[in-house]
């Protein structure tokens, strides 16, 4: 066996096990994922679907608007590099959480400002974080906040959109 081999393997394993997830839809998940892919500790981004009941949904589906699904990148992070709070920092300035299923030129339910935690202790974290922007803006904050259901990753197509189309 390659001792190299062996030592790169038993990295990834103390790396994959250190790393947190969480869901954003802030808007057309092209953009969302172009932002936090920039980040620091940002080890890797998925273009996807949550929230909704529709099984299975595609883009197309989604787009009928009945699913209820909400375009979101699913952000998987290293937390002693960048934190929930940080990347809830992003999240905040990257769009306008004040707009109900609405973010710039698209309209609809799938655009709607959410965030999707797998933990419990996420979910407060987040929870406090939307009350603190809330109480610095005139408007209510429409920012869904729960735990993941479901995640569908988007088409192929859809992953690192602007890296494929510059």
């Amino acid at each position: 066996m390659n001792p190299d081999g062996l030592l790169f393997v038993s990295y990834l394993k103390i790396e994959v096990g250190n790393m947190a997830k969480v869901l954003f839809g802030a808007g057309c998940f092209w953009g969302v994922e172009e932002a936090f892919k920039k980040l620091e500790g940002v080890v890797e981004t998925k273009a996807g679907y949550s929230g909704g009941t529709y099984p299975n949904p595609t883009y197309d589906d989604i787009c009928r608007g009945d699913t209820g699904h909400a375009e979101v990148v699913k952000v998987v992070y290293d937390p002693e590099i960048i934190s929930l709070e940080e990347l809830l920092n992003c999240f905040w300035e990257i769009h306008d959480p004040t707009t109900l299923n609405r973010q710039g030129p698209d309209i609809g339910h799938q655009y709607r400002s959410a965030v999707f935690c797998f933990k419990e202790d996420d979910l407060e974290q987040v929870m406090r974080s939307k009350e603190r922007i809330e109480s610095k803006l005139d408007t209510p904050v429409v920012t869904e906040v729960m735990l993941v259901k479901d995640f569908y990753e988007a088409e192929e197509y859809h992953q690192c959109y602007f890296e494929k189309n510059k």
